[in-house]
């Protein structure tokens, strides 16, 4: 009987920023540090998802690189690995990477920094998988078992995999215990085209929707390994069509889940909605501000000014979706075109008057591939090409425009540190819980707010 041949499935995890004084000052301060453990303790869902579409003629193996390397050295009983990076960690993956191909094994690299750097990628594997990995995968596996894998896999047209075809990701690869959330992508694409995002846009240039069926699937499967799960939501832009969400969180309600997203301002459009998302467990959602001057979002999409056009109504959204008892993550970039010195401080007392109960703030970054990217090349303001390890959101690889890199550098400490003290922190949980209590949104409160409406 002829050996399975094995496959490695190892995700890059683990990514750090570089700034000294922002790494230290993380160290003190909850609200940052919290954060960069959320970001770590994800797996990867573009493998897990690889891995559930394997046949079972394979042998497959889940693995996160900080865990791998507690080891003697790097498991090497493999006949095919494939890799998953941060952009940040891509040098990273590619020392992996010459590890195994240095022993003989071919390696695979795809998802979003491979495919925005093909050529690149390929100095240190066997093969790239450009675009959606989902088409691509079988025609890998065709060419290892007949071993003559190729070295780029390329969607034809890009960007058209349906996600009425997706497969069950493997997640009784994981061990739940090690992770404080799981993820499960209900949605792919985002209709806004921000210039600065690298996230799926990059892979797809539509939005598209998983069909609640697969989605209740998956959750039921991960809750075969952990009974009453967090759940991330792995969507650039939930809620975008509103009728299908509706339905999908009625049937989160018997699933018994806690769930965060990522979402834009109109999700407070819609009290239904709300009310479903208060219904069936979401804990916060995340929402891109990215600026609180109007004038500081002009140019952010490539399409239009929508979010120029929302910043008005931001503070409203926000109390909205706090009033169901659902946190509002409110995020901010630092460094935009037109932002001057004083946006530090404009930030601190958005933060202060809107009553957001989490914020996140984040350096501008230029991702491989984005339209930023280029633009700031082509006008000389990235700092060094090709440092994608500075591709962290907490480390500076831009020069800004209105504003010197010392300067960028020293308002953020400034901010973080006013943002995430004791006192901040503490001063925003007890706003939050204050206004929760007045509510007619929630808690007990709230079937009756909801009677009265329908009255």
């Amino acid at each position: 009987m002829r050996r399975k041949k094995r496959i490695g499935f190892i995700a890059m995890s683990g990514v750090r920023a570089h700034n000294e004084e922002l790494t230290q000052l993380g160290l003190t301060l909850p609200g940052f540090v919290d954060r960069n453990r959320i970001i770590a303790s994800l797996p990867s869902l573009g493998l897990l998802t690889l891995a559930g579409m394997t046949p079972d003629n394979f042998d497959v193996e889940y693995h996160e690189i900080a865990d791998l390397r507690k080891l003697p050295g790097l498991p090497t009983d493999f006949d095919l690995v494939a890799l998953s990076t941060f952009t940040a960690q891509f040098y990273e993956a590619c020392d992996v990477a010459d590890y195994y191909r240095s022993r003989n094994i071919p390696v695979v690299m795809g998802g979003i920094t491979a495919s925005s750097l093909p050529e690149q990628t390929r100095e240190s594997c066997t093969s790239v998988v450009i675009g959606e990995g989902e088409p691509l995968w079988p025609e890998v596996l065709r060419d290892l078992e007949n071993g003559a894998l190729r070295p780029f896999y390329t969607q034809s047209p890009p960007g058209q995999f349906d996600l009425r075809n997706a497969p069950l990701p493997r997640f009784d690869l994981l061990d739940p215990d090690k992770y404080n959330r799981l993820t499960v992508q209900t949605s792919r694409g985002c209709p806004h085209k921000c210039e600065f995002c690298a996230s799926s846009i990059l892979l797809t240039n539509r939005y598209k929707l998983k069909p609640v069926e697969k989605v209740i699937a998956e959750i039921q499967e991960i809750k075969k390994i952990w009974p009453r799960p967090f759940i991330e939501f792995a969507d650039d832009n939930s809620f975008v069509h509103r009728e299908h969400y509706k339905q999908l969180l009625r049937r989160l309600v018997p699933e018994r889940l806690r769930w965060f997203t990522e979402a834009d301002v109109r999700v407070a459009e819609d009290d239904e909605l709300l009310g479903l998302m208060r219904d069936s467990g979401c804990q916060q959602v995340l929402i891109g501000l990215e600026s609180p001057r109007r004038v500081n979002l002009n140019g952010i999409e490539l399409k239009n000014n929508w979010k120029a056009r929302q910043q008005d109504y931001y503070k409203e959204a926000i109390a909205k979706v706090q009033s169901y008892g659902i946190t509002v993550n409110g995020c901010f970039i630092l460094g935009l075109d037109a932002d001057t010195p004083e946006v530090f401080d404009d930030v601190l007392q958005f933060v202060r008057d809107s009553g957001l109960y989490e914020v996140q703030i984040t350096f501008l970054t230029a991702f491989p591939g984005t339209p930023l990217y280029h633009r700031l090349k082509a006008e000389g303001r990235i700092i060094r090409d090709k440092a994608w390890e500075l591709c962290t959101l907490f480390d500076i690889n831009i020069t800004p425009k209105k504003m010197s890199r010392d300067q960028l550098q020293a308002g953020f400490l400034r901010l973080a540190r006013q943002l995430y003290s004791a006192d901040e922190t503490q001063s925003r949980r007890r706003n939050f819980k204050r206004v929760l209590r007045a509510s007619p949104r929630f808690g007990p409160q709230a079937k009756r707010h909801e009677q009265l409406l329908a009255a």
